[in-house]
């Protein structure tokens, strides 16, 4: 797997962040789950393969965003397009309900900007049985995966669904009802609260400080004509 290097131009380095440094690591640490990868493969375990395959698919993110904030989006898109190759791979031999499996495959290729793949990955996320779920992150999954197959109708009602959930994020369903309804006021007050969350985080996922649902949600409210004007040090510059 050829390495990819930081960027000789702007660094992304908002906040304080080292974004280079960042990236070098989730690099590490992909190696060494690749690594890991092929010797559980001769044992023949699929449990262990399962989550390896998960933490590739992680750090192949991480990568992917370290790159984004740096102004590299190309070279962000080849880790979107690993992370979610591993995260599809993973689901296969993963425990019933690992819902996040297809999150993390749609969000990346939407990240990518690659709206090809990430259709066919939202095809893919509905066939898992996303739909039928009664799991609000299955809801979340399924109501992804049909914005960006445009299916608004649908994904509005599964929208509505888990936004009143007490175990999902009310901002983040409120902002997928408000997209699937072209409800630009309605968006705009849901998406600003989803910042606010981030930015009122201590912990992230790989310890990247990025607001990575916001980039998505605005993704596919920016193909709708009705992207919110934002600016934090957890979005690219």
């Amino acid at each position: 797997m050829p390495e990819t290097r930081a960027a000789n131009g702007p660094r992304g380095d908002a906040g304080g962040v080292d974004w280079a440094a960042h990236l070098a690591r989730e690099e590490a640490r992909y190696r060494d789950g690749e690594a890991r990868l092929a010797s559980e493969a001769a044992e023949g375990d699929v449990d262990p393969r399962q989550r390896q395959l998960t933490r590739l698919g992680n750090a192949a993110g991480g990568a992917g965003l370290a790159l984004l904030m740096q102004g590299e989006p190309g070279q962000a898109a080849e880790w979107f397009a690993r992370a979610a190759a591993r995260y599809r791979e993973s689901f296969a031999d993963a425990p019933p309900g690992s819902w996040g499996r297809p999150i993390g495959a749609v969000k990346a290729l939407v990240l990518a900007d690659d709206w090809a793949g990430a259709e066919e990955a939202a095809a893919w996320a509905l066939t898992t049985g996303a739909a039928e779920s009664d799991s609000p992150v299955g809801g979340y999954a399924a109501a992804l995966a049909l914005l960006v197959l445009g299916r608004d109708g649908e994904a509005r009602v599964r929208a509505d669904t888990i936004r009143i959930h007490q175990d999902f994020p009310a901002d983040v369903g409120d902002a997928l009802a408000f997209i699937a309804a072209q409800d630009v006021v309605g968006y705009t007050v849901a998406i600003q609260s989803v910042l606010e969350s981030f930015e009122a985080r201590d912990e992230y996922l790989e310890d990247l400080p990025v607001a990575d649902t916001v980039l998505v949600l605005q993704a596919l409210a920016a193909r709708r004509g009705m992207a919110a004007e934002l600016s934090s040090t957890l979005l690219p510059g």
